[in-house]
């Protein structure tokens, strides 16, 4: 059995994955890695590395995305097969520093749950009637982070590597996933992505945003499995 390591998001733990992950255990063994206090992308991938199996399926979501694509390059060997989720490839955007500040700031000031009334709500884009549900689990994730855990990561994601040169050196299949509402990282930005790497698929979710696997378990898990399927 094919052992899949799931890498988490900013300010996320086991709950973004853990519904997907119960839908694939009769297929893979998954491991769920997140990164709670870490300051670097390349530390991540580091930690990822000196605690997953010696070969695997890899899947990062957000953050976890631009993870999984430094552990491919520092260790693509490892690597039987990407899978790349409401993320990105690219340096830090000229506005990001003080967006992201600005959240830390209000973290530090005003705690976490007003972290997640501010920052979860443009993120979500299932319907109305599963949104609640979704954005009651999402919001106690955030709660039980802490501001300097989400300093930390914040700080990670300014200084990021840019990994947009790392794409065409990937050789082992590869999934993008994006929400057909994920405006935080959209669509075109992964299919721009997928021109870049020689074995890659898109597979768009529908009715979901950046939380595309609390969102939309089942569409995420048929998704990657698939792609498991043909590693």
């Amino acid at each position: 059995m094919i052992d899949l390591v799931l890498l988490c998001g900013l300010l996320s733990d086991e709950t973004v994955w853990s519904e997907v992950a119960g839908r694939l255990a009769g297929v893979a063994r998954v491991h769920i890695v997140s990164f709670p206090n870490f300051s670097s992308i390349e530390a991540m991938a580091r930690h990822v590395l000196e605690t997953g199996p010696r070969r695997f399926a890899l899947a990062g979501h957000s953050m976890g995305g631009r993870v999984a694509l430094e552990v491919w390059r520092q260790a693509p060997d490892r690597i039987i097969g990407l899978a790349l989720l409401n993320t990105g490839s690219g340096p830090r955007g000229a506005n990001e520093s003080v967006t992201r500040g600005r959240l830390v700031q209000l973290a530090r000031e005003r705690g976490m749950a007003a972290v997640a009334g501010d920052w979860l709500p443009p993120m979500l884009g299932a319907p109305t009637a599963q949104r609640a549900k979704v954005a009651a689990r999402l919001v106690a994730m955030v709660e039980r982070q802490t501001p300097d855990s989400f300093a930390a990561q914040q700080q990670a994601l300014l200084a990021r590597p840019d990994a947009d040169p790392v794409l065409p050196t990937i050789r082992v299949p590869t999934l993008l996933v994006s929400g057909s509402a994920d405006a935080w990282s959209p669509i075109a930005q992964h299919e721009a992505m997928r021109r870049r790497i020689p074995d890659a698929t898109l597979v768009a979710i529908e009715d979901a945003g950046h939380m595309a696997p609390t969102e939309q378990p089942d569409a995420v898990a048929s998704a990657l499995g698939v792609w498991l399927a043909g590693l």
